[in-house]
């Protein structure tokens, strides 16, 4: 060796060592893990050898911590916060009280510190559904016919009014961003039945109206792989960008193309110890391939029947929209995709169920645009025996105040209490868990917080709460970070 900064090379593999100093490092260590090998293989504590070297798949599906019959979930997310006195935690005492003061009021509960007006009842009308006598609003005419199949979680708490802490709380377990998602936990847990489409998918509103508050950071996966987080469909044009190929590359060549940058990747995943960053980024590229196969077809309405497509509202222009979703939803869930969130209404006030002004106006509008998708989901799902295998839930990130905002007629954030409920695979149908005060105001009795729904839903799927952790930064993160019970009472 003439020249002393020269790379030390392996001859068999042509790998530079990079120095003498990387060269003494790895054969040195190569020496202990030999010795080490011996002894562990002597007290039996290391596995038998693969037959094969397998590739790493982050998103190949896997049992969870116990047998579950769910397989996916459909998450409605009403963005805005849904009054649940106006749409099922019925008040009498409301009616009763209206217009009075509320006793002992905190002024900071809501957002509008300002505004705080005396009690107002709700401008709709209940009526008991039913075997189990659930109580429902009138803007829910097509749901309540499925009350028997759903469990309602009235006691719902959070910790903030503000509606992006409140957005992350209820999406990652905790109030500021940087946390995974709830799918992105699942789809981490589990895997997918489906290897060509997304694990975890993500809808929002199509009519222009904006993302909820928070945009991406409420379905990405925060310190988990990147493979695992949310695909977002875009509100117009192509759902997914890029899905189609450009005329200009002909299958055998993407697929070439494919090939050598797996070869690459792969190579250099062997030198890198296996590392998950590099695996799930490989996985992508390979989903992004199959999805041009598969996700057209999935996401292609047209191919249901007329009566399929009138029983969700695609003839109705009031919820084409979300009827439109939701019967994607379903056509991906069939097909294996993971978790699937849906969000309704946008960003600003009034054009989601964020109803400060009016909310007679505002929660007619939006659930005029959801209550006929979502009835005919449940059935649809029912009718095809995919209920008891689909978890359904229907939440916001918090409720509303039972007063009045003054200078209008509509309702403040409140994050004491909203309703929550849930219809599908191991959910008790017609179950009520929990109560509010005689107003509405609190949760008063088998209060449910965010950490217990999601400890919840981990249930359903099989997966337990306190297992399920990532390692980040020295210590073990879990969705539920250090607190969440399973709400045993809805469970069938």
């Amino acid at each position: 060796m003439n020249n002393p900064k020269s790379a030390i090379r392996n001859p068999q593999s042509e790998i530079p060592y990079g120095s003498r100093r990387e060269f003494l490092k790895r054969t040195g260590s190569g020496c202990g893990l030999l010795a080490l090998t011996t002894l562990l293989d002597q007290q039996g504590l290391l596995a038998a050898p693969a037959a094969k070297p397998t590739a790493i798949n982050p998103l190949a599906a896997h049992p969870g911590h116990f047998p579950s019959k769910v397989k996916s979930v459909i998450w409605l997310f009403m963005n805005g916060g849904p009054s649940q006195v106006d749409t099922w935690d019925y008040k009498p005492q409301l009616e009763k009280h209206h217009g009075q003061e509320l006793k002992d009021f905190d002024k900071n509960t809501g957002f509008f510190t300002e505004q705080v007006g005396p009690l107002m009842k709700s401008p709709f009308a209940f009526k008991q559904h039913g075997k189990s006598g659930t109580w429902v609003s009138e803007i829910f005419p097509n749901i309540a016919q499925h009350v028997d199949d759903m469990a309602f979680l009235y006691a719902c708490h959070t910790e903030t009014n503000n509606h992006s802490p409140a957005l992350f709380q209820i999406n990652t377990g905790m109030p500021r961003m940087g946390f995974p998602s709830v799918g992105s936990w699942v789809t981490y847990g589990l895997g997918t039945e489906s290897q060509n489409l997304p694990a975890f998918v993500v809808m929002y509103d199509t009519l222009g109206r904006g993302l909820p508050k928070g945009y991406a950071q409420n379905w990405g996966a925060g310190f988990l792989p990147g493979i695992f987080q949310g695909t977002a469909l875009k509100g117009q044009g192509a759902p997914i960008d890029n899905l189609h190929r450009t005329r200009e590359v002909s299958e055998g060549r993407q697929r070439s193309q494919l090939d050598l940058l797996a070869k690459l990747n792969r190579r250099h995943l062997q030198q890198s110890q296996a590392d998950a960053e590099l695996a799930a980024r490989i996985e992508s590229f390979e989903l992004a391939y199959r999805m041009q196969m598969s996700a057209p077809e999935a996401l292609d309405v047209s191919k249901e029947s007329e009566a399929t497509r009138k029983l969700y509202g695609l003839d109705n222009p009031r919820c084409a929209h979300f009827a439109r979703q939701c019967l994607m939803a379903r056509r991906m869930s069939e097909r294996g995709v993971r978790f699937i969130q849906i969000y309704s209404g946008g960003e600003e006030n009034e054009k989601s169920w964020d109803g400060h002004t009016d909310i007679r106006a505002n929660h007619s509008q939006f659930a005029g645009e959801t209550d006929q998708p979502i009835g005919a989901l449940l059935t649809d799902l029912k009718q095809r025996g995919l209920l008891d295998e689909t978890l359904v839930i229907w939440c916001g990130e918090f409720g509303r105040l039972p007063l009045v905002q003054r200078g209008g007629t509509g309702r403040d954030h409140n994050p004491h209490a909203f309703t929550t409920w849930m219809a599908g695979g191991g959910i008790k149908g017609g179950a009520h868990y929990g109560a509010t005060d005689e107003v509405g105001h609190r949760a008063a009795q088998g209060r449910v917080s965010v950490n217990d729904l999601h400890a919840t839903i981990l249930h359903l799927l099989g997966l337990n709460h306190e297992k399920l952790t990532y390692r980040f930064n020295g210590r073990d993160f879990r969705l539920t970070d250090v607190a969440g019970h399973v709400v045993k009472a809805i469970l069938a």
